[in-house]
């Protein structure tokens, strides 16, 4: 698996499902990527810990541009920051947590999510960039 269609990112609400999911991809050996519907908009989360895996630096470093990338911050000039770039913290920019196991990413929206999910889950899922 290269990567999730945004459809076919699985969502969950209860800590039920979230174990189901995790118990899942624990038995297929491959990262979780899922979205939590929360009360306030969508979590983005993946995680590599049940591989006893990490993402590699350049690797987290590619999942936090891309995700920056996605976003616009709404303050600041774009003549005094590029596109996407939080001016006033990094975890900010990227909307959540990012690390090299695990990473909890926010959207406002379903669709939102669900891109984000897709385009992480390329970086996520390519073993070559775990260490």
């Amino acid at each position: 698996m290269d990567r999730l269609a945004p459809q076919h990112v699985p969502i969950y609400e209860s800590g039920s499902q979230r174990r189901s999911l995790w118990e899942e991809c624990a038995n297929e050996d491959r990262p979780v990527v899922g979205i939590r519907d929360a009360r306030r908009g969508y979590i983005v989360r993946y995680d590599l810990q049940h591989l006893d895996a990490e993402l590699s630096r350049s690797a987290l470093r590619d999942l936090r541009a891309r995700t920056r990338a996605q976003r616009t911050y709404p303050t600041g000039s774009t003549d005094s920051y590029p596109a996407g770039t939080d001016p006033i913290s990094a975890a900010e920019g990227v909307g959540g947590e990012a690390g090299p196991v695990s990473g909890e990413l926010h959207a406002d929206t379903e669709t939102e999510a669900r891109e984000l999910a897709s385009r992480l889950s390329e970086i996520v899922f390519e073993s070559e960039r775990w260490r």
